[in-house]
């Protein structure tokens, strides 16, 4: 999962953005308003952006109701030190999906990040399954047929991507902007090594190649068709 986090306050930022990372996010920081507005307008996607609103440059609040205006349907997370009640109505009236105040409890900040994914993925319980596959963001953990799958952080990133939009093909592009963030070093080939440790660890049919399209979650109690391509 890819996640902009707005916050100009640089130690905030550092233990936040190490924190996410710690629990497997791709995180990019934007520290300033005008930052976060080219960010969001960019073409890579974000699932989940988390909003200061004292920025400098350009507010928060502002930042939001342009992103709505303009259609971004990006859920928008605001984490700020402003606890009035005036404060919270006119951040989610102007289209916020949740409104935490600093200083906040990091278990809270994960889990109201969490409910907030799984609320936009249309889903009710944390865990993903696919047939005899699960995993659960939560504790980062896979399991194929009742039995442990260890992963690598981005193998499990990967497969994540693939279980949110199950019979969806995904683009080499897509699948990188979900794995990798602005200080990430992107070599040529990586989304198909990360590919190829998923089958080998699932199974030949866990990954289909769409040939010239792109990825999508395989099958696994049958071969998949066009696994190995």
């Amino acid at each position: 999962m890819r996640l902009l986090l707005v916050e100009d306050d640089p130690m905030v930022g550092e233990s936040v953005r190490k924190a996410l990372r710690l629990e497997g996010f791709t995180v990019d920081w934007a520290r300033d308003g005008r930052e976060a507005e080219l960010a969001v307008d960019d073409a890579a996607p974000y699932d989940l952006v988390l909003l200061d609103l004292g920025l400098p440059r350009r507010g928060g609040l502002e930042l939001l109701r342009d992103w709505r205006a303009r259609g971004r349907g990006v859920p928008i997370l605001i984490t700020t030190a402003r606890d009035a009640v005036a404060d919270r109505v006119a951040g989610l009236n102007a289209g916020a999906d949740d409104y935490l105040v600093k200083p906040y409890d990091l278990d809270e900040l994960l889990a109201r990040i969490h409910a907030l994914l799984r609320r936009r993925a249309g889903r009710i319980e944390p865990v993903l399954r696919h047939g005899p596959l699960q995993l659960n963001p939560l504790t980062r953990e896979v399991t194929l047929r009742g039995e442990p799958v260890a992963l690598s952080p981005r193998e499990f990133a990967l497969l994540q991507a693939l279980l949110d939009r199950p019979g969806a093909v995904l683009s080499v592009a897509q699948l990188q902007a979900r794995i990798y963030g602005w200080d990430d070093e992107v070599g040529s080939n990586t989304v198909e090594v990360y590919i190829h440790a998923l089958r080998r660890k699932l199974g030949s049919g866990a990954v289909r190649n769409v040939r010239g399209v792109g990825y999508m979650i395989g099958a696994f109690d049958e071969p998949a068709a066009g696994a190995g391509e």
